[in-house]
């Protein structure tokens, strides 16, 4: 799904200010749990679409669910109608996002589903259990390489069975803690990022990243930041996850402020990476030939200054 780009990026965790492969959880106001940026109409308009062509490669949701979900949707509600009264316009029965020319009916079921249909994050249920948290209710509709018919059901330590230095190692161990200590009310926040050969939302499978040593080497590439949130629902005792895709077109890195800081940031993060990450982000056959042209980025930056 190819859209207008702006060339303000909004989260730059790519640039050394959040380390790859990290907890990394730092606590948001409510104010700022959801974003509603210039993309929320193409954005919308493509969960719609998934919803009528793969129902069932976007959401899933166990029977028991159905509380939880119902609270999601009030969250997400209240939330819209004091944050978000410029984007959205919401009565008792229904949300309206004028922008997007969407009309949502509050009471349409599943609910989850209609609370993703207000907003640009995915929204993903985590229940505590005898294995941990597990996966039992998720609207995905914009996943960076994995699958929700893959994942659904599983444990958090079986979902990030792939991810380098999760299982057995302290981060598992801090997110377990995090979750069992989570309050209702508190809301935590962390950046995911890598790069990606396009930037379609919905990208389910493995991608991994192959470039040729030319002058051109970062003009077809994207960033691929996740936001993430997670907060502890006080009626179900539930986790609920939001994820927030941006895509930051690499070619536009030169327009940035600080536009050689970045590049260094990121050259530098780059090269931090272990093989076994590198190979999980798809970088691996193409980490040194990124490094090159983005330190000449940055170098032509710093001596134009």
């Amino acid at each position: 799904m190819t859209e207008e780009r702006s060339v303000h990026f909004q989260h730059r965790p790519y640039d050394g200010t959040s380390q790859p492969f990290t907890v990394g959880l730092k606590p948001v106001a409510e104010k700022e749990w959801l974003e509603a940026d210039t993309f929320l109409k193409p954005h919308l308009a493509e969960k719609a679409r998934l919803f009528a062509a793969r129902p069932d490669d976007v959401f899933r949701a166990e029977p028991d669910t159905e509380a939880a979900q119902a609270e999601v949707l009030g969250l997400v509600v209240e939330h819209l109608r004091q944050f978000h009264g410029s984007t959205h316009d919401v009565s008792s029965i229904s949300v309206s996002i004028p922008a997007a020319g969407r009309w949502i009916d509050c009471t349409d079921l599943p609910a989850l589903k209609t609370a993703s249909l207000m907003v640009q994050e995915d929204l993903v249920l985590m229940r505590p259990g005898q294995e941990g948290y597990r996966l039992v209710a998720a609207s995905l509709c914009f996943p960076s390489s994995w699958s929700l018919g893959q994942k659904f059901g599983l444990s958090m330590a079986d979902i990030h069975e792939t991810v380098p230095d999760f299982n057995g190692a302290r981060m598992g161990q801090m997110v377990a803690r995090l979750f069992d200590n989570l309050k209702p009310g508190q809301i935590l926040c962390r950046f995911n990022w890598s790069a990606y050969p396009d930037d379609r939302l919905h990208h389910p499978g493995a991608h991994h990243i192959e470039v040729e040593a030319t002058g051109q080497v970062l003009a077809s590439l994207f960033l691929r930041v996740e936001r993430q949130t997670l907060r502890r629902l006080s009626g179900s005792g539930d986790i609920l996850f939001t994820i927030k895709i941006h895509h930051d077109p690499m070619a536009a890195l030169e327009g940035q402020t600080d536009s050689s800081d970045v590049a260094s940031g990121l050259s530098r993060q780059l090269l931090a990476l272990s093989s076994e990450q590198l190979r999980y982000k798809g970088l691996h056959t193409s980490r040194d030939t990124l490094v090159a042209a983005l330190h000449e980025v940055s170098e032509r930056l710093r001596h134009s200054d």
